[in-house]
């Protein structure tokens, strides 16, 4: 899941990317509404967190231009005005759900997943490829009934694999999905972490690899 965090107080948008990474999401983070919408036209996003009171552009315009296109990401938008008044003119500009500052951090990570899954193009809550089983939001991951062990990138790039299959993913769309922009393109995390993922899968092995075209899950009793 990759989520744009667009909040323009430094320190809050850091803790915000370090917690949901922590979670197993990939996240970007823009301080202004200029660099948020210049960010969405490169990248897509499952889920947008956006601060409602922002520079440049702000949260209510950009809140519209997302929500303008067709295939978009869910909004959920953040501000430090909590009345019911204000909660019904953010969902007014086209916001997904709404939540006051202060907030929990565990309610914000229920509700971003809680959007992902009501996105028209999400796919059920619970994988099952191959004989393994996936929860994210029990963040559980079975093999033939048996509980893996799983980091929380090996989680999140064995669920990218699972959602995608019986499709190749190349390392390129790895990066961009479970890492986030700043992944060096050039870097081997993506070998290294499929390794892993591997010697943890046990046999009969399941992720195939083809060079020049990428990874995918495949099924051993086919």
């Amino acid at each position: 899941m990759r989520i744009l965090v667009v909040e323009d107080a430094r320190s809050l948008a850091d803790v915000l990317a370090e917690g949901l990474r922590d979670q197993g999401m990939a996240v970007d983070i823009a301080h202004d509404g200029v660099t948020a919408a210049a960010k969405l036209d490169l990248n897509a996003y499952d889920v947008v967190v956006l601060d409602r009171d922002l520079p440049g552009i702000h949260g209510d315009t950009l809140c519209q231009m997302i929500t303008g296109h067709d295939e978009r990401p869910m909004v959920l938008m953040l501000t430090a005005a909590g009345s019911p008044g204000d909660r019904v003119s953010g969902l007014t500009q086209g916001a997904d759900d709404y939540l006051a500052k202060p907030f929990h951090f565990p309610e914000l990570v229920l509700r971003i997943r809680a959007l992902a899954r009501r996105r028209p193009t999400a796919r059920p809550r619970t994988v099952r490829v191959a004989g393994i089983e996936l929860d994210p939001v029990r963040r559980s991951a079975t093999r033939d009934g048996l509980l893996l062990d799983l980091s929380v990138k090996e989680f999140a790039l064995l669920e990218t694999l699972l959602r995608a299959s019986p499709a190749f993913l190349s390392a390129e769309d790895l990066l961009q999905q479970v890492w986030d922009e700043h992944a060096d393109p050039f870097t081997n995390t993506v070998a290294v972490t499929i390794g892993r993922l591997r010697r943890k899968l046990g046999g009969p092995p399941v992720i195939a690899t083809t060079p020049g075209v990428g990874y995918r899950i495949t099924d051993p009793s086919d």
